[in-house]
Formats: structure tokens, sequence, C-alpha cells
């Protein structure tokens, strides 16, 4: 049967979202149909019709985890497609660090969960296109969805004695707050699991339920994943290490890198983005995925859809590289994040450090456009968003009337009149301090014996933050130090230190922050901590509010009028203490109005908004560019280039080159002809050959076009016959083998040596790593074994330097990868490309045939020169192939993937000149024997 058509030109099932419903079996019908469900369709046109699918039996208690991966190339012909194996080495075999080998097994039977009722397009049905690495056309017919992906729905859920579960919104979840910032026209979606235990029987009932009522996707965990991935690896491994803990325990046991907790993180994840499969128009959703339980998630979704728009925003704090490096699984994390299009962190410190990890471990540099900062990772320009998150003002001070009609605020203002209250209101875990504060709270006491008898301290401990035996033992210390203080200070009615640990309300919490002359925060690390701007806004009818902040918060930048303090320091906080009740009044009211301003216009909404404009602008050119996935495992990454930049293939250049007479062949050495990493610099027998061969076909102009010295590079192609070589980028020139060198460079004055090789000095000695290079016309400054970070940082600032001292001289000051470079005025390697051909012209060989192919910044300029050649210089309709190595952002039309691809397209066009001399020989011998015939 034909397949029918669907929104994007394409056959249902390739839009690859799978929307799925409870429809009746097409034979024989039902009795009664179910009821209609919830639909997370978007709108389609009018006609349309639904496609109706029969639903196998529930999963297993454990789903499917990896998809297998199919690799091809996006030019392969369907059949290839088909035919590829789809039993590669998945994900979890290689979070478990096992290597399976590339059979080619049958593909695994496809699994529909009964979870998800609602009507529309099922593409995993679809044999054809469902592991299509290919993006789809954007949708002629769009209606903007959000699928917000987070471990925790913000929904309470309650399981009844009778009649079945309770549900309601969690008001208090960010998730469900940042609503606030969308259209009012975008559909919500929430994608996650519940924060209770649901019966496997009710598993069915409660996805319904919440899909019907609150536009929310469960995902239910298995139990023996669910444990290792959220009180395993989340727990045990990344909360700590994102907070600053490294893996060393008492417990040897315990400090262990665990595999099998990974492997439950990677499956989990796997969970998640299966549910978020099930509901998506990639063509039309954004997907922004929360926090750092699910940090592989943007690899899974963006491995099934290519130009799928996903978010990724981290609420926790991001370790430096010194910290992060120690974790086994560093890289696969990185990348998996890499596939997101937007990565948002708090504050600038966490995103310096995302940064200085990816550019450590991956080798990726960021830059700054207009206030932009992005990554280039193959092709694609990963943003990174840094803006703290807000609070949600409507919803905090209707609880602040609550809290004032029903007397709660009143009722504290009574207990406590005639003192000072200092409020605490902190999660019970080991990051927050709890225990620094309550020492400096003793010490304030001492050293400002004046304030005992007026001064408060109320903690209240958010017991929900601090689940298990930690919770407990910190609880208990915690405990122990309040009885000790308040034994040393009570006095009659007067108690220094109030500790509460039981649940409160919101309202309940609110009316404490009323009351509270200065609010205290001495997290050790943290990565946002809201309470400080909710103290902000309970404090607006007073006009006045002091804040004592750790530095060690996210909020901390933010709120610039607080008194920051160390938490480790006890002297200097109980001395921040001290000068935030003792502040004038004058002082308290400016500051709170600074704070309050910021507080209330940069709220939940805001930010939300903000996030969702900067992650549209991102993937603004998601349809225009041509999007292809490659790689295994965590490797897997999509590469984005322009329409018109291709892989060079052998077939169409074989053919162009048999048919001309004069060709020109420029190919750089280092990176090019030479692997980069390579100590020996010298060239492969293999590679010698090669250039010998082409160097033979007299129809061949073949030049090897480098920076470096011309001594090495004639002691190398020397014996390769008739090989040009233009050294040092240009400035000396040999045509041939048995040729003068001769110098291309304008002049012959090089006084700015004596400026130049001083400062690279300088720069030398104070960079471990460092060396320079002095060529004949040109001195190099390279810093590729320098530490990364501090050899950019020094280079930038080389560059600048050297621009300013040699402003007057006649050189160019330029950078190359991992080098400083400074050269004659005029010289560069377009420069040669236009010398050649125009030598070749003069000559009456003007080129019918140009390959010109290279690997860094400096082949740039041959790439753009050989571009613009007009037919003055080559002959009319001359194929002209410029061609970058590696697949990157380039000036050239084509790339080739390294150098042994390279070397394997050389070694086939000097074949095809062995065979066309070969050809025209028997030709020959053809003529001479009719000759004697005759």
């Amino acid at each position: 049967m034909a397949k029918r058509r669907s929104r994007g030109g394409q056959p249902d099932g390739a839009t690859g979202g799978g929307r799925l419903s409870y429809a009746p079996t097409l034979s024989p019908p039902p009795v009664s149909p179910p009821p209609p469900p919830a639909d997370l369709s978007p709108k389609k046109r009018s006609g349309q019709r639904k496609k109706i699918i029969t639903l196998p039996p529930p999963p297993p208690s454990i789903p499917p985890l990896f998809s297998d991966l199919a690799f091809f190339s996006p030019n392969s012909p369907p059949s290839s497609i088909k035919m590829m194996s789809r039993s590669y080495t998945n994900l979890l075999d290689l979070a478990a660090g096992n290597f399976p080998s590339m059979g080619g097994g049958a593909r695994p039977g496809k699994r529909l969960p009964r979870v998800m009722t609602v009507p529309g397009v099922v593409s995993e049905l679809d044999e054809d296109q469902a592991y299509s690495l290919a993006s789809e056309p954007p949708s002629s017919v769009s209606q903007d969805r959000i699928i917000i992906v987070a471990n925790l729905l913000p929904i309470k859920a309650k399981r009844r004695e009778i009649n079945g579960w309770s549900f309601s919104w969690d008001e208090e979840s960010v998730l469900f707050q940042l609503k606030d910032g969308f259209p009012e026209e975008m559909e919500v979606i929430y994608v996650g699991s519940l924060n209770v235990d649901v019966d496997p029987v009710d598993q069915e009932e409660v996805s319904q339920t919440l899909l019907d009522r609150f536009r929310c996707v469960a995902a239910f965990l298995p139990d023996q994943i669910s444990a290792k991935f959220y009180g395993g690896f989340c727990k045990q491994h990344l909360w700590s290490l994102f907070h600053y803990m490294l893996p060393f325990n008492g417990n040897h046991t315990t400090g262990r890198f665990d595999r099998s907790l990974w492997e439950a993180y990677v499956a989990a994840n796997k969970i998640f983005s299966q549910k978020v499969i099930e509901v998506i128009n990639p063509e039309d959703d954004y997907v922004w995925v929360h926090d750092y339980h699910l940090m592989v998630v943007p690899s899974f979704l963006r491995r099934r859809f290519n130009r799928l728009r996903i978010g990724f925003f981290l609420h926790s704090p991001f370790p430096s590289s010194e910290i992060y490096r120690s974790l086994p699984v560093r890289e696969e994390i990185l990348k998996a994040l890499l596939n997101a299009d937007l990565i948002g962190f708090h504050t600038f410190d966490y995103a310096r450090h995302f940064l200085s990890c990816c550019s450590r471990m991956l080798g990726l540099e960021y830059e700054s456009k207009r206030g932009y900062i992005g990554l280039e990772y193959f092709g694609r320009t990963v943003g990174i968003k840094i803006l703290p998150v807000g609070i949600h003002m409507k919803l905090l001070e209707s609880a602040l009337m609550a809290a004032e009609k029903e007397n709660r605020v009143a009722n504290l203002r009574r207990r406590f009149e005639g003192k000072t209250v200092l409020l605490g209101m902190d999660d019970l875990d080991t990051f927050k301090g709890i225990d620094l504060k309550l020492q400096a709270f003793e010490l304030m006491l001492k050293l400002h014996p004046a304030w005992q008898g007026k001064a408060v301290l109320i903690q209240i401990a958010n017991r929900s933050g601090g689940r298990g035996k930690d919770g407990e033992e910190i609880g208990g210390l915690i405990r122990k130090t309040c009885d000790q203080i308040n034994e040393k200070f009570s006095s009659g009615s007067y108690q220094p230190l109030i500790y509460i640990d039981t649940p409160l309300s919101y309202s309940e919490r609110i009316a404490f922050y009323a009351i509270a002359e200065a609010v205290v925060v001495t997290a050790v690390r943290d990565g946002m901590n809201l309470a400080p701007y909710e103290y902000v806004v309970c404090r607006q009818a007073e006009k006045k509010s002091v804040l004592a902040v750790s530095e060690f918060v996210g909020c901390s930048p933010s709120l610039s009028g607080a008194v920051r303090l160390n938490p480790w320091n006890i002297e200097s906080t109980a001395e921040a203490m001290h000068e935030a009740i003792s502040m004038d009044e004058s002082e308290k009211e400016l500051r709170h109005e600074k704070h309050y301003r910021y507080v209330s216009t940069h709220d939940v909404g805001y930010w939300s908004r903000s996030f969702l404009q900067d992650l549209e602008r991102s993937c603004k050119d998601h349809f225009r560019r041509r999007c292809w996935g490659i790689g295994l495992g965590f490797g897997f990454r999509v590469i984005a280039m322009d329409p018109s930049f291709r892989k060079l293939h052998l077939d169409a250049i074989a053919s162009a080159y048999g048919r001309t007479k004069n060709r020109a062949i420029l190919l750089d050495y280092d990176g090019t002809l030479m692997p980069q990493g390579s100590m020996n610099k010298a060239p492969a027998e293999e590679v010698l050959e090669i250039i010998r061969s082409l160097a033979m076909d007299q129809r061949n102009v073949i030049f090897i076009v480098s920076g470096r010295r011309r001594d090495n590079l004639g002691r190398w192609f020397g014996g390769c016959g008739k090989i040009g070589i233009a050294a040092e980028h240009g400035y000396f020139i040999r045509w041939g083998g048995e040729e003068e060198w001769e110098k291309c460079g304008q002049g012959e004055e090089f006084g700015w040596v004596q400026i130049a090789e001083p400062v690279m000095k300088q720069y030398t000695e104070a960079t471990d790593g460092s060396s320079i290079e002095v060529k004949e016309s040109a001195l190099v400054w390279h810093y590729q074994d320098a530490e990364p970070g501090f050899g950019s940082s020094q280079a930038k600032e080389l560059l600048d330097h050297l621009e300013s001292v040699l402003a007057n001289e006649p050189v160019a000051v330029k950078s190359g990868q991992f080098i400083i470079e400074v050269k004659p005025l005029g010289v560069s390697k377009g420069m040669v490309a236009r010398k050649i051909l125009t030598r070749m012209r003069e000559k009456g060989r003007r080129a019918g045939f140009v390959l010109c192919i290279g690997d860094d910044r400096s082949d740039e300029d041959m790439f753009e020169g050989i571009s613009a050649m007009t037919n003055d210089l080559v002959s009319p309709g001359a194929p002209v192939f410029a061609c970058t190595v590696g697949q990157k952002p380039s000036k050239a039309r084509y790339y080739l993937d390294d150098t042994a691809d390279v070397v394997a397209t050389l070694r086939a066009l000097a074949e095809a000149s062995d065979l066309i001399s070969e050809s025209e020989e028997e030709e020959e011998e053809e003529d001479d024997d009719d000759d004697y015939d005759v």
C-alpha cells in the first residue's frame, strides 16, 4: 500500500514524532470505543486523517535500553541505508566499558509503551525511515510547543486510602512557575517522574490522569534503575562533585567509582528521552531539559532528530576543571551536553568552568560575539546562557497576604517583640553550612555582648533536602550545637537560638521572612538559593532589609548590596552578622531598594522568557544547514554545514581529472600530508611515492605550499622530480627540482626582528611549554604544549603586544593553530596560488583543473584566492576543488575527513595518471603497427 504523505512532504513516520493513541483494532471493531484521549499533537490541516494503530502488550519492567545505531553518508542511496547493520555498539556497552564486536545482528522488535494515549503519527513503525539520521524539512504548518523535561514533574501526588490517587500542581516548583515567561498561545508539556512510588498496576491509570488533567507525561523507572540512578550516580557522584567534594572517603568502597551506577544513569536518561520522543513534533517543538539528573538526554534526542531545538539549564554549580576532571566519565557528559543548542548557567563562574573543561578536555574554544558566548562544535554553534533564575512575584505576594490575613505575621511580631531577629532558611544538607552559621552566631554574641538578650537566630531546616542517613546525622549535630549555645546564653525568657526542623507551609515560611531584620546564608557551595530574593520581597512593606550572603552562593553576584561573607572564616562571618544588624536605617533602606528593583524585574518569568528567546536565536539556522550524525556512543555528534559544503567524492574529481590536460595541484603539508600530532615530521615513503607519480605526469603542475622552512622541505621533497615548493607561506618559491629558490616578499628589511624577538622571548619565559621558531622570513611563537587555558590567554596578550609594537613595520601579525606568527606583508598562500596560475598561463598552459587541499587558517587565504580566480587565469568552466581537511567551517567548498583520506585521494589520482599514460602508450603502439603494415 502506498504511503500517505504527511505535513512535511515525507511519508508518515518520517517526521519521527511518536504520538500514540489507544485505538481499536481495525478488525473486528469493538462494541464501544474508549473515550477520546488528550491530544498532544499540534494542530493539523483540515481533512488530515489520524494514523490508527494497535498497541502491543505493555513493555517489560526494564525497557530496551538503547536503539542501535546506523551510520551512513547523507548521500547514501536508500538501499544502502536499509541494508546497514543496526546492531552497532550501544551507549550502555560504552558506559560499562564493554566494546562488543560490530556484527550484523537482526534489528530488535519495536515496543510501544501503553502509557501515552495521544493520537498522531507513529514514525517508529515505519521501517524505511525509523533509523534515518537525516533531518526533515521544516513544516508549513507550525504551532510552537515546549516540552519541559526534568527529573520530577511539578505535581504533588498522594495516594488516597480509597478512590485511588490525588494530584495537584506544585505551585512552588520553578518548573511550574516558568510558564509565566512563555507566550499565552504556547502549549507546555511536562515530562518527568513523580516523587512517590506508583505500583506497576496503577501506572497506566496514573499516566492517563496526568496526561488528561495536567498535560504531564510520567516516566516510571524500574526499581533496580531508580535506586542507582538518583541515590547512586546523581547523589553519590554528580551532586558531591559539582559541589566540590572529591570522591575520597575514609571508607574506600564509598569513594570508588561504581560503573553500574553510571549505567543506571544512562538507562534512566534513555527512558526519559523515550517519553519525549513519544509526544514530540521535531519540526515545531522546543525541548528544555533541566538539571544534572538528565545531562545525557540531549545526546539521545539529537541522535534521533538532528534539527530538534534543545535547551539545557543546570541548576547546580559546575565545578572547576581541576575538580571535574576527576570524574571517569567526564568527556561523555561534556559531549552529551554539547548536543544541546543552548546551555544555561546561573553565574559566569559556572559557565567559565564549563568552557574551561571543554577547552582542556575536548580542545574546544569559545567566542563572544555581540554579547553572546558560543562554542563551535562540528559546524554547530552551541550557545552559553548566563542568567540566574528568579522568584514568582505573584505567588509570593499572595502567600504574604495569606500570612497577614491568618495573623501569622502579627503573632510572630508579638512573640519576638523587642528582639532583633536573624533568619536562616536552608535545606538540611552538607553544603548549606548551617553548623558554620551557628558557630559564627555564638562568636558574635561573645565578641559583642550587647546583643546578648536581644539578638535571636531562627534557623529553619527543610528536611526534604536532607533525606536519609546523612540528613539525620546533620540534623543531630545541629540540634546538639543549638542546645550548647542556648545553655550558654539563655536567660529568663530569652533563648538566642531557635531551631525548627518540622515541616512548614509556604505561608508559614513567608511569615518568618516578614519579621526578620536580616537573612543569613552561609552555604559553602550552592547553585542558586532563592531565600534572599524571597526575603527582599517580603520586606517591601517595611522598605528595609539586610542580607548577609556567602560568596559561594549563586545569587551572590546579583545582590550587590549584600554583606558578603566567607563561611569558612568564622570570625569574618560573625562580624558580617554584626554589621547586618547594626546597619543604619537609611543604609538598610537604600540596599533594600536596590535589591527589590532587581528581584522584582528579574523574576522567574523574565528568566524563562530570556532563555526561550536565546534558544530560538541559537536555532535560527537549523533548517538552512545540511546536518547529519556521525560517531559511536557518546561520541555521537551532528555535523552542520552550509548546503554548498560537501565531501570531496573521488568519482567526481577523478572524472574531471581525467578530462583535462593542464592541472594545478596545491598541497599544504602539516595537517594535510602529515598528521598534526606526529612527532616525526618527515613525510612517509608512501606519500613521497604518490607525489613522485603525480609529478611524472606531464599534465600536472604540483606544488607543496607550506609554512615550513625551505631547507626542510627541499630535503624531504628534493627527489620527487619536477615538484614545486613554496616555503614559509610563499616567501621562498622553487619552481622545480633543479631550479634556484627565489624570494617573493616585498622587501628584505628585517629590522623588525630586533623588536619582535625580545617580546616573544619574554612570553616564552613566562609560559611553560611555549617555544620560538626562527625562520628566514618570519618568527613563530608556538604554544601547543603549554597549559591550554594559560597558553590561549598568553597568545591573545602576545598578539595585542606585537600588533602594538610593530604597528609601523612592514609586517603582518597572524594567529594560527597554536601559533602566533610575524611575517612580511603581502606574503600569503593566496598570493602563491595566484602566482602559480599566472605562470602557467604565461607558458601557454592555462589550468583546466585546480585542486587545493589544506587544513588551517593560513590555507583559507589559498581557498579564497582560487575560488575568486577569473577566466584569465584558468580555462572557462574549469573545475576548481578547494578542499579543507576535517569537517569544520571553511571558505573551501569541499572537505576530506583526515590526512589518510587526503593520501587515499591523491593515490587514486596517481593511479588515474598511470592508467591514462598506459592508454596513450597503447594508442601510440597501435599507430606504429599501422604505419609498419602500410
